[in-house]
């Protein structure tokens, strides 16, 4: 901030027992910078990245860094990634990246907890999820999923706080698609939510914490993705490119 290079950084502050996002614009109030752990790791995490899009949007000439979790590189990678008009920009970001502790690690069942642009801290060892068998079509996944999606209350928890979530007319809020005034939904909100997370899903798990009937909300999008052939399968950074790595899209490891 003091050569100019960013308008801001965007990051968690704490203030007393109070820690939320907050956009630091002077050197003296990163006195304050906290990673988001309170009484656990990792227990105050927020969708910082959509913070940033709302923040890119309204200032379109600014240059912002961003403190980036393994997630949440991931899913600015998505935004930048969108065919769709983004204020996100390649050029427009400075990540600054650190990665998760195993036991934030280990109860995220993340696969790759630190950013390819991590600047302090080494690697934490990834989670490798045991390989599910069975050749399940999206008709047996909703039969499995029935009794689950009775219990959701579609409050728009797992929505509002995803951080690939930015469009300004969501698919799950069209009553074509999703009749709007029933409860319980009909069990195609999650699906057709599951379907729209297809290849966009960075699983960080912030919906699951959000929501307040603990659905499984990973372990859906999971098996939609696997029925589609696209589990094992994360968006390129455009950030970072390895000179080894695939054109499209990077294999979970």
């Amino acid at each position: 901030m003091e050569s100019g290079q960013i308008g801001g950084f965007l990051g968690l502050k704490q203030q007393g027992d109070q820690i939320a996002p907050y956009l630091f614009t002077r050197p003296d109030e990163l006195n304050d910078l906290c990673l988001g752990d309170k009484d656990r790791p990792g227990d105050c995490r927020y969708p910082l990245v959509k913070v940033l899009f709302d923040l890119a949007a309204r200032f379109p000439k600014e240059v912002f860094g961003l403190m980036a979790r393994g997630c949440d590189e991931r899913a600015l990678n998505v935004l930048i990634n969108e065919d769709r008009t983004s204020p996100l920009h390649k050029d427009r970001v400075v990540v600054v990246g650190f990665s998760c502790p195993e036991e934030l690690a280990n109860h995220c069942q993340c696969h790759k907890p630190w950013p390819d642009q991590m600047v302090a801290g080494e690697k934490t060892k990834p989670v490798i999820l045991a390989g599910q068998t069975g050749a399940e079509t999206l008709p047996d996944l909703m039969e499995q999923w029935l009794g689950i999606t009775q219990t959701c209350m579609k409050c728009m928890g797992c929505k509002n706080v995803c951080p690939v979530c930015v469009c300004q007319e969501c698919t799950v809020e069209q009553d074509a698609l999703v009749p709007q005034r029933q409860l319980p939904p009909t069990p195609n909100f999650l699906i057709t939510r599951a379907v729209h997370m297809v290849g966009r899903c960075v699983y960080c798990g912030l919906c699951e914490e959000a929501c307040p009937a603990g659905i499984p909300l990973k372990d859906l999008y999971r098996m939609v993705s696997r029925v589609l052939g696209q589990e094992n399968l994360l968006p390129v950074s455009p950030l970072v490119q390895d000179a080894d790595q695939s054109p499209e899209q990077t294999v979970m490891g």
